[in-house]
């Protein structure tokens, strides 16, 4: 960012924002359609320009996080830049850089208007960089060479092409203040150019049209010939209006006009990264003009600092095993971002101390499971990578893993405790680690090597279970010693889940029997009910009360059981509502394809009263289980990069031989090709590139009741269940009106109509009600509220602080609750999401700026009157002296 405070970084589809000052991140709401695959941000760091795959950009304000425009390029872009000035932005694409207006603070209706073409590279365009002044940028190419172009009409620079590489151009930078130029290629070789004229040494020349009818004229004179291309012509529309200029490049020199010398380049130097016999692919660059420092990476996951035009190294290092596929500077140059799209790594690493400022990393293959921590503070999530992540819910931060596990982990869950985490895995062993020092401490397995693929661990944190999906046996083990006290057998099929009850010593397991058992842990663990159901078990939970339990079975049925009888007391059939999408390699349709599909994951809210459930699908269920019915889907992605988004396949895609889709493109490239492995199904093991599949593998409500979080293919995704904006009367009585809480506010009974508007909940009325308590008794009217009330009221001054013209008000209001209310709200993790809301200072900033600049203007006019006034006082002065004795008089009349 502008302040060097902040990295933004594209993740899938939309765009996170991680504050490395105050250690927080955030993701903004707005996202395009596919991946983005360029960003580019403007110089007052304002503006953001995010671009996908296809070439559909948008306009994001980084200030509002709203969108602001919508525009299409119509083919992939490569890179994306704003000149220094703020005042044009240039993309490339294909082989052509495309110069546009940059959007304005005039309200315009297309707000990228196109300025000028540039055309000269015969391959894709891969970079670009400006002079400091905004009047040239040089754009590097797959053709091995770079060319220089003038933003502006400059007589002796139109355009300028460097040689001198054997490979592709990853970077082009200008030196500061000037022309001279360094360029590095992916075979890892830094050119050094030298120019011979200065930025101040570009000279405005006639106008195109104007050159052209001179050469043409001296040309008929000296040869007779005529008709000649020329080099730069303007495109004119049908409708005679000028659209935008096309420079076009050649191999022959630029012509010179008489008097003014053509920008020349010279190469002063060439310097090799690689040692001799040593081949490691140079993947992307950085340069800081002010420090004159180069930072490059490479394909190993390795990276060079070298102070230019020298090439001193200062300091090589490898932060990663994967090749780093972006870097980045901070405006002092002190920071340096990398990211490896390959693993999902964003480091910010300070090269002078030698340090990581900075350092995250996500699960880089699917992720399995989740689980809250009791006070809902904390997440914990595992996958197919091996690794177990704690999450922090208010920053979204991992801030520890543990790299213990040998294969995927399957399942993680929580201690009732909230200091211990236990997960299993596929390489046989259950491990629990220590919160306090981050240390795996038990390591559990069975007598025989047995993959695990589901998890429990009961209320008193005593017990762990874990179910193996090759032996169809549970295994019993005691945390406190670490020894397996039981196998219990009796399933006949793989164990897909276990769940404790949240009040007994009772444990359920599902499996793909067709049977749910409930096992006894007091009771030498005896069988203590079977429950049968109609199709295999997928997915078993328990209320929070423990007096109903939900089953997820493949026929697409959530099916509800009384525990303590074994009776069924529901079912709820939604096969329909996971609308599936069809995959590109699918030869069925999606209609078709949904029969098979069913829920995999299943959650009790906080209250008992619905449950989420999610499965091979881009949506999550949220039902009613007292109705029945299906209140509402969460649609968790609109990433078409992801395979079966769409319900039918592009018919542009489909020709004679087949769908496009199959046809293996990269078969050639580094990266493989496109297509998984068949019957794939937890990420493909192979080295090639694949579409991964949207799905839901792992749902979990917060302890607290306010939000839930999904593990998905985009990622870990939580969701807040805040229902301020919907009507949720509260305590409601046939006395609770609008007439009786204004009968109270004639009473001055502040506290008791609080109370009323509270349970009615319309926003008008408790404002009306909160701003007519006097301001001496605010903090009686704080002393005298029951603690349920304390939420509602601070939540409502936190949301009115920010449009409300009544700021030191409503401050006295949150002052006072937090200093009585405050150890009470300490202790309750539930209203820590209210405090987020008081500092609102980032928007602030704008408006003071605002509020500066209007009283400056005022200032100004102010000090113009009191000039003239002054200048007046001095003529009355002047001609009170000229009249003298006469003075007294006249005033006097």
């Amino acid at each position: 960012s502008k302040d060097g405070n902040s990295v933004i970084s594209p993740v899938g589809n939309r765009i996170s924002v991680f504050d490395l000052k105050n250690n927080k991140s955030e993701t903004l709401p707005a996202s395009t359609t596919k991946n983005i695959s360029c960003l580019g941000i403007s110089p007052d760091g304002n503006l953001a320009i995010l671009i996908d795959e296809d070439g559909a950009a948008i306009l994001v304000s980084l200030v509002t996080r709203a969108v602001l425009h919508h525009h299409h390029f119509h083919s992939p872009v490569h890179s994306v830049s704003f000149s220094p000035d703020g005042r044009k932005f240039v993309i490339t694409k294909e082989n052509v850089a495309l110069m546009y207006h940059a959007p304005g603070r005039n309200r315009e209706f297309n707000a990228f208007a196109l300025d000028k073409s540039y055309y000269g590279p015969f391959d894709e365009t891969t970079c670009i960089d400006w002079t400091d002044d905004s009047k040239c940028f040089a754009v590097g190419s797959k053709d091995m060479t770079t060319w220089i172009f003038g933003a502006q009409r400059w007589a002796n620079l139109i355009y300028y092409s460097l040689g001198g590489h054997k490979d592709i151009i990853v970077g082009c930078f200008f030196e500061n203040d000037s022309l001279d130029m360094y360029t590095v290629s992916q075979e890892g070789t830094l050119c050094v150019w030298e120019s011979d004229t200065e930025l101040e040494g570009l000279r405005k020349g006639p106008k195109y049209s104007e050159r052209k009818k001179m050469e043409e004229e001296k040309k008929k004179r000296e040869e007779g010939e005529s008709n000649e291309d020329d080099d730069v012509e303007d495109i004119v529309g049908e409708d005679g209006e000028t659209r935008g200029d096309v420079i076009k490049g050649s191999a022959d020199t630029p012509k010179q006009v008489e008097g003014i010398k053509n920008v020349c380049y010279s190469q002063r130097s060439k310097h090799y990264f690689n040692k001799a016999g040593d081949f490691n692919k140079l993947t992307a660059a950085a340069f800081h003009k002010k420090t004159h420092i180069l930072v490059t990476g490479f394909a190993s996951g390795a990276f060079h600092l070298h102070e230019l035009p020298e090439f001193d190294l200062i300091h090589s290092l490898s932060i990663s095993d994967q090749r780093i596929s972006t870097i980045a500077m901070n405006p002092t140059g002190d920071w340096i971002g990398f990211g490896c799209s390959g693993l999902g790594q964003l480091l910010v690493w300070e090269w002078q101390s030698e340090s990581y400022v900075f350092k995250q990393q996500g699960h880089f293959n699917n992720m399995n499971s989740l689980a809250y921590s009791p006070d809902g503070q904390y997440l914990v999530t595992g996958g197919d990578d091996g690794k177990v992540k704690m999450w922090n819910t208010n920053s979204g931060l991992c801030f520890v893993t543990f790299t213990e596990h040998s294969s995927s982990v399957t399942n993680v869950a929580f201690t009732s405790s909230g200091f211990v985490v236990v997960s299993a895995s596929l390489d046989g062993t259950v491990r629990a680690f220590d919160l306090h020092r981050y240390r795996n401490f038990r390591t559990m397995t069975s007598p025989r090597p047995a993959q695990f693929s589901s998890l429990a661990v009961d209320s008193s944190g005593e017990l762990v279970c874990a179910g193996s999906q090759d032996s169809f046996e549970i295994f019993l083990w005691s945390m406190q010693t670490g020894r397996l006290l039981e196998v219990l057998s009796g399933h006949e099929g793989p164990v897909s889940n276990l769940c404790f009850s949240p009040v007994q010593s009772v444990l359920a397991s599902v499996s793909w029997d067709k049977t749910v058992r409930l096992w006894d842990m007091l009771d030498s663990w005896q069988t203590k009910e079977t429950l049968r159901l109609t199709s295999d078990g997928l997915a078993v939970t328990y209320r929070p009360d423990g007096q109903e339990l939900a089953v997820a079975s493949l026929d697409g049925e959530i099916t509800f059981w009384t525990p303590q009888t074994g009776g069924q007391t529901g079912s709820i059939a939604g096969r329909h509502d996971l609308q599936m999408g069809r995959k590109e390699t699918e030869k069925i349709t999606a209609k078709q394809s949904a029969k098979g599909k069913s829920f995999t994951s299943l959650c009790y809210s906080a209250d008992g009263e619905s449950i989420l459930a999610g499965g091979q699908s881009k949506f999550v269920c949220i039902y009613n289980i007292k109705e029945h019915v299906l209140m509402k889907k969460f649609e968790i992605s609109c990433n078409l990069s992801l395979d079966a988004m769409e319900e039918f396949l592009d018919r542009r895609k489909m020709t004679e031989f087949g769908s496009l889709s199959l046809v293996d493109e990269g078969t050639g490239d580094g990266d493989g090709v496109e297509l998984s492995l068949p019957g794939v199904k937890r990420g493909d093991m192979s080295s090639r590139r694949f579409i991964p599949e949207i799905r839901v593998s792992s749902l979990c409500f917060s302890p607290t009741g306010r939000s839930w979080a999904a593990a998905s293919t985009e990622g870990l995704l939580i969701y807040s269940l805040d229902a301020s904006l919907v009507f949720d009367p509260y305590d409601l009585d046939m006395d609770v009106t609008p007439a009786s809480i204004r009968q109270q506010m004639k009473k001055k009974e502040w506290a008791s109509a609080i109370l009323l508007s509270f349970r009615l909940n319309e926003m008008p009325l408790i404002r009306e009600v909160l701003e007519a308590v006097p301001y001496d008794q605010i903090t009686v009217v704080c002393s005298s509220l029951p603690d349920v009330y304390v939420d509602k009221l601070l939540n409502f001054v936190a949301s009115t602080l920010e449009k409300s013209n009544h700021l030191q008000f409503y401050l006295s209001w949150a002052q006072c609750l937090l200093t009585l209310h405050g150890q009470k709200l300490k202790n309750r993790s539930a209203f820590k999401n209210n405090f987020c809301f008081l500092p609102r200072c980032d928007w602030n900033i704008y408006n003071i700026r605002y509020a500066a600049a209007l009283s400056k203007q005022r200032g100004m006019k102010r000090t113009a009157a009191e000039s003239l006034s002054d200048e007046e006082e001095e003529e009355e002065e002047e001609v009170e002296m000229d009249s003298g004795g006469d003075e007294e008089n006249i005033y006097n009349e």
